[in-house]
């Protein structure tokens, strides 16, 4: 994510807006820069995450680590705006494709108690990857030259090249190895991956009861919209992608600089506070991934949306009664612009459990067959919606002014009243026995994950009916059934 945080201050450098625009960089050429790495990003998300299902998962983080190096150097050495260009889609390509493939990866070879630990990992990276940015950005923005620009645009090659020649060095997905009939070799990666023999027989039993009933009912693209519990499956994964694009994180970062420039700070005061705001950030991420999976999904996610609504409804305030108003009579309330400054720290420590989770909850959702599928959807939401929200953000301030974070303070309270009554809480579940919380079936006991205790957790009232192979399906025991999403 060097790419997507490195960009701001790149375009803002003198030699960079003399080389590719005599009178400044227009408009079009300015949007076309910025909003090529989210398209192809979903793109990316939605059509190369194919390649997971095909080839494996090392396989396809080894080419979007491969299309990352070529949309850096493509970047970094660019000659014309067009060029900047390609290279920003090429570099969304490999984003697309590493943000739907990772979160999978490391659900697939984590034991369920560090389950989300792993996956929150790939939140933390991101976090690292806007810090290193950040600062980056901050410390080429005191220097003159193409080096301005050019050294942290380049950059962002390092990271993926270390990706590229690590990745062969990871084991394979024993899931993906299962689905691919290569049994021994999920076994063996499992012994790899667990001293524990008790876990390994479970993991392994589980992989194959599971496999078992995908074998007998192939799910295609438009499955997963027929199937009542893969649709609420695709609803909770897409909804909390949105969630986290209308949380108001752009309109964080598109007024942060807004209220920078009306403090008259220089250029390079204001990277420096950004970079303060991504390094505390990154603090938060640490903090949230040790906490998931002791405290749960919810019990996070819940009193996150309620602070960032807050938090946003005060900054609303601010602008509206000191900041805003003050200056149509042509004053300055610095203390409301710094409170204002203030708030969007607040709204960071806020906004840390939604980011995390976002791409936790994703990865633990679908069964194997469709878990590709399903976060390549996730992801396109994300991409897609940070694409409308980024494309409307600077119109829609300009317009509504104040006004526009109140939009966003009832989308986080909404949310949050749909987490608490729609969503699961998969704390401590293995990724099999998520399916038993969608009602699809209670798999068979093992020694470390009894089916018993996971069905008296999720599902009172029913008891499991023996079918083929050791599988059981869900019979209700009384009259109640979930409402039909």
């Amino acid at each position: 994510m060097v790419n997507s945080g490195i960009i701001a201050s790149s375009i803002s450098q003198d030699d960079f807006v003399q080389r590719f625009g005599s009178d400044g960089l227009s408009d079009d050429i300015t949007g076309g820069i910025v909003s090529s790495f989210t398209g192809g990003a979903i793109i990316g998300s939605l059509i190369l995450t194919q390649l997971s299902d095909l080839y494996g998962r090392r396989a396809a983080i080894f080419v979007g680590s491969i299309l990352a190096i070529l949309g850096g150097a493509l970047q970094g050495g660019a000659s014309n705006a067009a060029t900047v260009i390609v290279g920003r889609v090429i570099a969304g390509l490999a984003i697309g494709l590493l943000s739907a493939t990772v979160p999978n990866y490391c659900s697939e070879v984590a034991h369920p108690r560090i389950r989300a630990l792993l996956a929150g990992l790939q939140q933390w990276q991101l976090g690292l990857g806007f810090v290193c940015a950040q600062w980056m950005g901050y410390g080429c923005s005191l220097v003159r030259g193409p080096l301005s620009w050019r050294l942290p645009l380049a950059f962002q090659v390092a990271p993926a090249l270390i990706l590229a020649a690590g990745t062969w060095f990871l084991p394979e997905s024993p899931r993906y190895l299962a689905e691919r009939g290569n049994e021994a070799a999920a076994r063996a990666t499992l012994e790899k991956l667990h001293s524990d023999q008790k876990i390994v027989q479970s993991e392994y039993t589980l992989i194959q009861q599971m496999l078992e009933v995908e074998r007998q009912s192939r799910v295609g693209w438009l499955d997963m919209f027929r199937e009542r519990s893969y649709r609420k499956r695709l609803l909770i994964a897409c909804s909390i992608q949105l969630f986290t694009q209308t949380s108001g994180i752009n309109v964080i970062n598109y007024y942060g600089p807004r209220i920078y420039g009306v403090l008259d700070f220089s250029t390079s005061r204001s990277l420096f506070i950004i970079g303060i705001y991504g390094a505390l950030a990154q603090v938060y991420n640490t903090i949230c991934i040790a906490l998931v999976d002791r405290v749960g999904r919810k019990k996070l996610l819940i009193p996150s949306m309620i602070g960032m609504g807050a938090a946003l409804c005060v900054n609303a305030t601010l602008a509206h009664f000191f900041i805003d108003d003050a200056s149509e009579l042509g004053e300055r309330n610095t203390n409301a612009l710094r409170a204002s400054v203030a708030m969007n720290f607040v709204f960071s420590v806020f906004f840390t459990s939604v980011g995390c989770l976002s791409w936790i909850m994703c990865a633990e959702l679908f069964p194997t067959a469709i878990r590709a599928k399903g976060t390549a959807l996730s992801t396109f939401t994300n991409w897609a919606s940070n694409l409308v929200v980024a494309q409307c953000s600077p119109i829609a301030l300009s317009k509504m002014g104040y006004r526009y974070f109140y939009i966003f303070m009832a989308f986080n309270w909404v949310a949050a009243a749909v987490v608490y009554f729609y969503y699961p809480e998969t704390q401590g579940y293995t990724l099999e026995r998520v399916n038993e919380l969608f009602d699809d079936i209670v798999l068979g006991p093992s020694d470390s994950y009894p089916a018993s205790d996971v069905t008296e957790k999720g599902h009172p009232g029913k008891e499991p009916i023996s079918t083929v192979s050791g599988l059981n399906s869900l019979r209700s025991t009384d009259a109640v059934r979930p409402a039909e999403t």
